[in-house]
This record gives C-alpha cells, structure tokens and sequence, in this order.
C-alpha cells in the first residue's frame, strides 16, 4: 500500500498566505479529486506537492516518509508524476519520438525503452497515430500522448491538472476511461479541472477548497451535496451525472 500525505501546507507569496494548512492524502488505486473556485489554491497546492515550488510550512510525505524538502526530480524518481494543464508535448516530434525522450531518461537499455514506448502506445490507444507529428493531434490525442510520456516513469501516484482542458466534448469520456484505468493499474491520482461533473464521476474522494483552505471532503457525492460546497462552489442546482 503506498500513500501520499500532506500536512498542514502552507504557502505564503508577498506577506499573503495564499494556501493556509491543508491536509490530505491519496492512496494506491484510488482517483481523489482538489476541486474550488478560480484562485482558492488548487494547482499552486499541485506545485508544492511536486515540487515545482516550495512550501512556507506543513509537510510532505510519501510512503511515511517526509519529501518536503528534496527536488522535483527526487520525487519524480520516488514516484510522484504531474502533468500541468499546459501542453507539454514537442510539436515537431512524432508521438512516438515524443515518448522515447521520456523512455530514454528512465530507461538506460535501449531495448527496455523500446519495449516500455510500444507498451504506453498500446494501453493509451495511440499505437495508430505513433508517427504524427504533435502539431497535428487533436486535444484528445494530445492529451493521450501525454499521459503516455508521464507513465514512462511508472508512478505511484499521478497529479493531474486540467486533464479535460482543450479536450472536445466527444473525447472527455474517452480521458475519463483513461484515467480511470490508471486507478485499475493502481495508480494514485489527485485531480482538479473545472469540468467538475466529468471530475467527481470519477472520483472516489475529493476535497474542495476555497481562498486556501479547505471546504469540505468526502466522496463525490457527500461533497457534491454539502451545504458550503454549494453555496461558494456549486450552486443550489448542481447535479451530478447519473
């Protein structure tokens, strides 16, 4: 069983505590959503958990053991993938190219990169499309190819921010499917994005925040009809998807 723990995070920028003491965890094997308005806090408590940025106080720790303090690539190598809202994927690359400069950071045998690109070309279904370039995929296939690079160095858990931006209606099913069987390859994944109906159906927990501090958590649906969540989240007429 592994888990990621944080304790009390903080973050102060300019004198302002903009993220004042959350706690939460995921676990192996379950989808978590961090879920609030614009500005409580969700992808700068994203950057702290991966170390993209420091923490002004509180703790980190992976497995029971504290990684507060140790740099984003640490964390990657303990097992601790993200992947940022923004467009990642190298545009003058062919999918499969865009897959082997991650296989080849990880994997020093060329024959176990070759094998670990054919395996993340086939579980995303973006075997067919190995030769495009990333100029040409649409926002679903981007965003497939993307989570394929970011399996490349097996995680434990997985941060995923915004998943379902730039993605068309039609193919925000076919990423929730996806992330879902990261779950089933027992992948812990913490995930915020504002389609929050396509986030919650997939999520066996979440917590939600508001100006950096935290509003509520449980599951989907106990979240979903929490008093505070709707009167500064969601409004009195939200209903989550059959």
């Amino acid at each position: 069983m592994h888990k990621l723990e944080v304790k009390n995070l903080k973050k102060t920028i300019k004198k302002t505590e903009i993220i004042k003491g959350i706690s939460l965890f995921v676990e192996n094997g379950e989808i978590v959503g961090l879920l609030g308005p614009n500005g409580a806090g969700k992808t700068t408590t994203f950057y702290m958990i991966c170390g993209l940025i420091p923490a002004s106080g509180g703790e980190i720790f992976l497995d029971n053991n504290e990684i507060s303090k140790i740099s984003l690539n640490k964390r990657a190598r303990l097992g601790i993938g993200y992947l940022p809202q923004e467009s990642s994927i190298f545009k003058d690359l062919s999918v499969e190219e865009n897959l082997m400069l991650a296989a080849e950071i990880t994997y020093k045998d060329e024959n176990e990169a070759n094998k670990k690109v054919n395996e993340m070309l086939n579980l995303l279904n973006i075997e067919p499309i190995r030769d495009r370039k990333g100029v040409s995929l649409s926002g679903g296939e981007r965003r497939r190819c993307e989570i394929a690079r970011s399996l490349m160095i097996t995680p434990k858990f997985l941060l995923l921010d915004e998943p379902f931006a730039g993605v068309d209606p039609i193919a925000v099913a076919d990423i929730q499917n996806i992330v879902k069987s990261l779950k089933d390859l027992g992948i812990g994944v913490l995930i915020t994005d504002h389609n929050v109906r396509e986030t919650l159906a997939i999520c066996d927990r979440a917590y939600v925040i508001k100006d950096g501090s935290l509003l509520a958590s449980g599951s989907s649906k106990d979240v979903a009809n929490d008093e505070n969540v709707k009167k500064y989240y969601l409004g009195d007429h939200f209903k989550m998807n059959e």
